[in-house]
């Protein structure tokens, strides 16, 4: 039985300064690296008391926010939930999202549905300093 195995934290390149945030912001995509199909996963880890510094939206992915340690806070269009350690938050297609770390950082694997394919970017629209506290 074919399967892949890769170590997150590990193998995967981190982009997370590719978004000019925090230091110590991490993003590691792991679609690619684990051959999804039908799927996307990727890790981020947000440090004490940043922002993710952009907000977007999906035109047709499912996406799903696992918080694996930490808390922080997420803005899903209007409105502001609390994050704490193991919830999971979904976010339809078209829905606006955004999220921040609480004291102790917020540290999250993201997945989503369908996988994107080869060009991503023309199903996300982004916007940095989307969350404002205006």
């Amino acid at each position: 039985m074919p399967f892949t195995l890769r170590n997150i934290k590990g193998d995967l390149e981190d982009i997370g300064s590719r978004f000019d945030g925090a230091p110590g912001l991490e993003f590691r995509a792991a679609t690619k690296a684990l051959e999804l199909d039908s799927s996307a996963l990727s890790y981020q880890y947000v440090p004490p008391g940043y922002r993710f510094p952009y907000g977007h939206t999906h035109e047709t992915q499912e996406e799903v926010y696992v918080v694996i340690r930490g808390s922080g806070r997420m803005k899903v269009d209007d409105e502001i939930v609390e994050l704490k350690k193991w919830d999971a938050a979904r976010v339809p297609p078209g829905t606006w999202r955004g999220y921040e770390a609480g004291p102790e950082g917020l540290e999250i694997l993201v997945i989503g549905a369908p996988n994107l394919g080869e060009d991503p970017r023309m199903d996300v629209d982004g916007q940095r300093d989307w969350w404002t506290d205006e």
